[in-house]
């Protein structure tokens, strides 16, 4: 409802996107509909249209340990939002939510009340004037409540929407009202108006580019409209916690504790599932140790509600059977999501037994010295060796009087990770990949050979497993080989590291990546198709040709593309980053405002001529003054040796750079940008292709031009014809469409001017007419309301086994008293709806047509009481 109200207000309706923040530092994962948009926010990047409108799934862990204690706190929910980029403001803005929950959700106005900024008088007269509220209805609040900011930047008022769920949500103090931490007056919308831009200092300017911000929890909303007692008692939300109570055997509302792993698990399988989805793995850091938190939380709970053996993954399908409709990657994820919960279930079920006897006997020893701090050394040791993250062995003492010593934790895990770093072991705590490289020789080396060929034969100096350095590899081992010379290219400066195979006599290693490790090694990382590897072994290393060529087009295309950006927009662009592989080309560069569609051309034909010109690629190694005075680019606070090696296209182009390039710019073939967005303050980037990859995406591109003409049975030449003409047959038709809907309702209406009734001196005209809409009743009202002169017009239509209703009031109807929006109160629950509006004009919806001729019998009894007031 929400979306399509939005996109009949001129709103692009956008996907969810993924819990994982896009180019975003700031956050660990998007915690508000707001978050994934900050580009357009800001003016990196350009928004698709300057009205968005989504659903966003979010997640937040600030407040984890109340989950489940309340019934309040959740760690995922969706939230709702309706976005302006500098298009409309708080007019529309406010129209829109009071039209949304008054007419589309049907709210009862009389248990709505807005707040707004305490200075925001403009927002208040909208409120008072234009929607009608009463000024006593309106609640001005303070910086804390009713102004968003986050730091510097832009920022200002916000204008909520409480509604009154009654007194039994109540606290029932006197003078409880809105603002009251009882569970009574719950907020459900939020209009933030981003109007100011706060330089840090607190001293604020007026935004040219204002900006709307909606943000509207959907549990929230739907607590509010199901009339439930919290988000766990939402139809879709219950059925998962219903799940949880069949599984363990346990009733919900029965015990307290029960009702908060009840809550727990239910709320926690619900993120851990959206979380998996989005490619989220558990780990120890970041946003995969969130994960692994919130699984292992839902793990132990289930434990303290007797439920037996793995049953997450179980929930899980629970999750997506009734997410999926709005969400299908979790259908399509669904056996990676169900596998990862079932490992780390696994995992923490192999632990958690040891680990809670050790905890036990740790708590009787603090008991038996009269201590409450766990010591610091102790709480590490469950967490390094029983895989009991801190924050759980935090939540059980807690649950029992207890705490921990965390300075002491803390000093415990450095300490680890010192003795680690000088272990010539793995050690469980830094990781595979971080531990198993530093356990190598320091005196093994390689060199690369790969300038100038794609296969060398050499020796095995070193191989190991993901977790360990070992003699041999065998089949289907996963593992890292290191030889003495390479023609393989390992990751860097922006360049991926080949990919291709390594044999020997009796065996096949397909190379997935190439990296540099430190002691000047390169690791061929892949697995062993077929055989064994083992150390000393001489074998022969082969390149993918097809990869490397396509990777060589695209990094000498992003020399080409720096200069000619340098030429096009100024010297100011310098390199701030770039990513060249098989696929495609990313380049990062300083500069302030969005390309214009012309500078992008022009960029795009300045390489493309360079290619045309068949330039020879030359490479030099220089000293590095020999380098500077050349005229050779640095790449801004790269660190340079003694020597180094300079990449020259003629005179046009000339770089450090120690990539593999093509001999001759001619073999790029062509060059074509894609997009250009901003990634962070200052800094731009390009994305484009070469080569192959060009004449793919044309053809591709024609692929769906031919699909498209196709489909509107017409040719790729005589498209765009084709289309002008149906846009203006459907231009026609809805005209006509809405003619003869419009003839049709006065046809079934039929002359019913006979059926005015005098009510205390005012003409009514009430009637019910069959299977109009609700514009068409607009129209019909508009119509009726012109013949009767004076007077109230009240229309109620059944379709679609739904009731519209429809009243108006003429200017001289309204000063002996008649009031549209109240008329329509008063009848509105009649046909089992609500609704309201204006003075002069209101509507409502019903979902019972059985009770339209009682309505429309009662319009008058209402009418004839607001004239006699």
């Amino acid at each position: 409802m929400f979306l399509e109200f939005f996109e009949s207000k001129g709103h692009l309706a956008m996907k969810s996107f993924s819990l994982v923040p896009h180019n975003d530092n700031s956050l660990l994962l998007i915690n508000s509909g707001m978050a994934p948009l900050k580009p357009y926010f800001t003016g990196q990047e350009i928004p698709p249209r300057r009205r968005v409108t989504t659903c966003q799934k979010c997640i937040r862990t600030g407040d984890i340990e109340n989950i489940g204690k309340t019934a309040r706190h959740g760690t995922f929910f969706e939230m709702l939002g309706n976005f302006s980029f500098g298009d409309y403001f708080k007019h529309e803005a406010i129209a829109w939510s009071w039209e949304f929950l008054t007419q589309v959700v049907g709210l009862d106005p009389d248990r709505l009340y807005p707040s707004v900024y305490e200075n925001d008088d403009e927002a208040f007269a909208i409120w008072q004037n234009e929607i009608g509220i009463a000024p006593e209805r309106i609640f001005r609040f303070g910086k804390e409540d009713n102004f968003w900011e986050h730091g510097s930047g832009p920022c200002g008022p916000c204008s909520e929407i409480y509604y009154d769920r009654g007194e039994k949500y109540g606290c029932g103090k006197p003078g409880c009202t809105v603002g009251c931490d009882c569970d009574r007056y719950i907020e459900v919308w939020n209009n933030v108006f981003s109007q100011f831009d706060n330089d840090g200092h607190g001293n604020y300017s007026e935004l040219k580019q204002k900006n709307i911000d909606t943000g509207m929890g959907l549990e929230r909303l739907a607590v509010v409209v199901q009339d439930v007692d919290s988000i766990f008692d939402v139809d879709t939300i219950r059925a998962l916690r219903d799940r949880v109570c069949e599984l363990s055997g346990k009733e919900y509302h029965k015990e307290h504790a029960w009702d908060v792993s009840i809550r727990i698990i239910t709320d926690h399988i619900r993120s851990a599932t959206f979380m998996i989805s989005d490619g989220i793995l558990p780990s120890n850091e970041g946003r995969g140790y969130v994960l692994r938190r919130i699984i292992r939380r839902a793990a132990r709970h289930g434990r303290l509600l007797g439920i037996d053996g793995k049953f997450l993954a179980n929930l899980s399908t629970t999750v997506i059977e009734g997410s999926k409709d709005g969400y299908p990657e979790l259908e399509e994820k669904k056996d990676f999501i169900l596998n990862v919960l079932t490992q780390e279930e696994d995992k923490f079920n192999k632990t958690i037994d040891q680990g809670l006897a050790i905890l036990t006997d740790l708590e009787e020893k603090m008991t038996a010295e009269g201590k409450t701090v766990m010591d610091g050394e102790d709480a590490f040791r469950l967490y390094d060796t029983y895989g009991f993250p801190i924050d759980l062995t935090k939540e059980i003492l807690e649950e029992r009087g207890f705490s921990i010593d965390e300075d002491g934790f803390n000093a415990a895990m450095q300490k680890q990770r010192e003795m680690a770093r000088k272990a010539r072991k793995a050690t469980n705590y830094m990781g595979a990949d971080a531990t198993v490289y530093e356990s190598l020789d320091p005196a093994i080396t390689s060199s690369f050979v790969g300038y100038d060929k794609l296969e060398a034969v050499s020796r095995i100096s070193a191989l190991t497993t993901e977790d360990e350095v070992v003699e041999a590899l065998t089949d289907g081992d996963k593992g890292t080989i290191i030889v003495d010379a390479t023609p393989f290219y390992g990751t860097m400066g922006g360049q991926e590291g080949d990919k291709g195979v390594i044999t020997s006599a009796d065996g096949k290693f397909a190379v997935e990546d190439t990296i540099h490790l430190k002691g000047g090694k390169i690791g061929h990382v892949g697995y062993v198709v077929s055989g064994m590897f083992k150390l000393d072994d001489e074998v022969t290393l082969s390149v993918d040709k097809g990869n490397r060529s396509a990777t060589c087009k695209n990094h000498t295309a992003t020399h080409l593309l720096q200069k000619a950006l340098r030429d096009v927009l100024g010297t100011h662009v310098e390199q701030q980053g770039s990513l060249n592989n098989a696929g495609h080309l990313r380049f990062d560069f300083s500069h302030f405002s969005a390309m214009t569609a012309e500078e992008l051309a022009q960029v795009e034909k300045a390489v493309n001529e360079k290619i045309a010109e068949n330039i020879p690629v030359v490479t030099k190694l220089m000293t590095l003054d020999e380098a500077k005075k050349s005229g050779a680019m640095a790449l801004f606070g790269e660190k340079y040796g003694d020597t180094v090696r300079v990449v020259c296209v003629d005179d046009y182009s000339k770089e450090f750079c120690g990539g593999t390039h093509v001999s001759n710019t001619g073999e790029i073939q062509a060059f074509k940008i894609l997009s250009e967005s901003g990634v962070a303050a200052g800094v731009r980037r390009i994305e484009a292709l070469t080569g192959q990859g060009v004449f793919d995406y044309y053809n591709d591109l024609e692929k769906k031009l031919e699909e498209a003409a196709k489909t509107v049975k017409a040719t790729p030449a005589n498209l765009q014809e084709k289309l002008e003409h149906l846009m203006a047959d459907l231009k026609s038709l809805q005209a006509e469409n809405e003619s003869l809907k419009s003839k049709a309702a006065k046809e079934a209406l039929g002359d019913v001017m006979d059926q005015v009734q005098d009510v205390n001196g005012v003409k009514l005209l009430a009637v019910s007419v069959a299977d109009v809409d609700m514009n068409g009743l607009r129209d019909l009202g508009d119509q009726l309301k012109e013949k009767l002169g004076e007077g109230v017009v009240v229309l109620a239509s059944a379709k679609d086994g739904k009731v519209n209703l429809i009243a108006m009031a003429t200017d001289a109807a309204m000063k002996q008293g008649a009031h549209a929006g109240n008329l329509i109160k008063g009848i509105a629950a009649l046909v089992g709806g609500g609704g309201g509006g204006r003075p002069n004009m209101a509507q409502a919806g019903g979902k019972n047509p059985a009770g339209i001729d009682a309505a429309i019998a009662e319009a008058a009894k209402v009418l004839a009481g607001q004239i006699d007031k």
